[in-house]
């Protein structure tokens, strides 16, 4: 449901369902840190690091010995992919091209390893035929280059790690539904019909791991905001409250982002434990919203208000699955008494989700999640004449059922998203077949329904596509 949290950007004030909308302890652990819970370990991942949704993983490598031995030269490890990928839209669009993918991609990645240090690069190289713009922007992701990573990963000590630079980050337990994870995220991908990993857009950021015996704290600075890439018209049309209509490519999305480094910065922390075969967590941020959820009364450009979060989560063994509860609360502190018009409300936000192995090679999971508004009297009180009026609580609910078929080499999915309060949703359909170690092929479509042009999904019901892609690895 972060998906829903991540869009709903654009629809903060009329519709109020937003363009904001998609868990796993890893590798970079001392030796004391405690053991996860069973069926929850994900190698190759960070400790304390909640495991992605499937295919958003992004394997890091960590030091393999600790200590003070020096930085002697250790490996140097070189891998990637080059893919193709097309896509076209179900219908047309009047506001976007027929195409929603044309894209080729190299991507590269070398990491080298000293005792106590790391460096990693990961850049993709692309070329897609749909964008009239390739200037590199490496902000949004837009142009020829992609830089996904470039970080040094250093560990002072045994119960110690820092990492510096671009990198991928993520919190939190749900699946494609984000609460506490408040790092950017690249909704225009998602939609598109990109790999699931790049649903995760990259950090700037320094980040300090410190473990101990009974908890782990987490410590994540941004010294500059880092936005998600969202929804502005450039490749999927939204509903613009501001005009009352869905827009796209042709129309004008002003948006001013914080940018000042060291004053727009953003704080995230987090303090978990493992309990037996529960996992607790706590977090807290301090930045903005990710999205453009608010307008600048004077110049009627989209911004990013002030946001504070506080929240928790837990996750554990129930029955014969795994079953997940998140609860966040979001302060807009630019407007704390909720009567301005111009920017988002404050909200309490809950996630509770289930996943089991319902027979051999078939899986499936299902969520709910709750979006309660904390002012909505002085909400409705401050709607401007003729704008659609959103409920107090938003519902959603989520399945997943994931069959593994020819020896696991091929992997059918669906991952749908209902909310009976919006009448509207979004589903995901997949194959994925791996001919070889080297070659797979993809197939899949993102379908979008609703009754009505405002809601969270129902806006991007003229987005609908299907896409093909071939990715041979190296």
């Amino acid at each position: 449901m972060l998906v829903i949290i991540c869009l709903s950007s654009h629809t903060y004030g009329a519709a109020d369902a937003e363009p904001e909308l998609p868990a796993g302890l890893g590798s970079e652990v001392g030796s004391d840190e405690p053991l996860l819970p069973p069926g929850l370990s994900i190698s190759g991942r960070e400790q304390g690091e909640p495991s992605l949704p499937a295919g958003l993983g992004e394997t890091e490598a960590a030091p393999q010995s600790k200590g003070s031995e020096g930085l002697e030269r250790r490996s140097i490890d070189l891998s990637g992919f080059a893919e193709a990928r097309v896509g076209s839209r179900i219908g047309n669009d009047k506001n976007e091209k027929q195409k929603s993918i044309l894209e080729s991609r190299l991507q590269i990645q070398w990491e080298q390893q000293w005792l106590a240090l790391t460096s990693r690069l990961t850049l993709d190289l692309l070329y897609d035929d749909v964008v009239d713009n390739r200037s590199v922007a490496l902000e949004s992701g837009r142009g020829w280059l992609d830089l996904r990573e470039a970080y040094l990963l250093f560990r002072p000590f045994a119960k110690m790690d820092i990492k510096a630079g671009r990198q991928i980050l993520t919190w939190g337990t749900g699946d494609l539904m984000f609460i506490n994870d408040l790092f950017p995220k690249d909704w225009n991908a998602f939609f598109i019909g990109r790999d699931d990993e790049y649903l995760k857009a990259p950090s700037d950021a320094l980040k300090v791991g410190v473990f101990g015996s009974r908890f782990n704290i987490e410590m994540i600075y941004t010294p500059r905001f880092d936005a998600d890439r969202y929804i502005d018209g450039s490749r999927i049309s939204f509903f613009n409250p501001n005009q009352g209509a869905v827009v796209g490519q042709h129309d004008n999305f002003h948006v001013d982002r914080p940018d000042q480094w060291f004053s727009e910065d953003e704080w995230s922390a987090r303090l978990y434990t493992n309990r037996g075969s529960l996992e607790l967590a706590i977090y807290a941020y301090q930045g903005y919203w990710k999205s453009p959820n608010g307008t600048d009364a004077k110049t009627g450009r989209f911004i990013f208000p002030r946001l504070e979060v506080g929240g928790v989560s837990l996750r554990g063994p129930v029955y014969r699955g795994i079953a997940n509860l998140e609860l966040g609360y979001y302060h807009s502190k630019d407007d704390s008494s909720g009567k301005s018009p111009f920017v988002r409300n404050s909200e309490w936000r809950m996630l509770l989700g289930y996943e089991q192995e319902l027979m051999k090679n078939f899986s499936g999971s299902m969520q709910f999640y709750l979006e309660h508004k904390e002012d909505y009297r002085a909400y409705l009180e401050s709607l401007p004449g003729g704008a659609a009026e959103a409920d107090e609580d938003r519902f959603v609910w989520t399945l997943r059922l994931t069959r593994l078929l020819l020896n696991q080499n091929l992997v059918l999915s669906l991952f749908n998203f209902y909310s009976p309060t919006d009448k509207d949703g979004y589903a995901r359909l997949k194959a994925q077949y791996k001919i070889s170690d080297a070659w797979q092929v993809e197939w899949g479509a993102n379908l979008f329904y609703g009754e009505n042009q405002h809601t969270f999904f129902g806006q991007f019901e003229d987005n609908s596509n299907l896409y093909l892609s071939a990715r041979y690895g190296f």
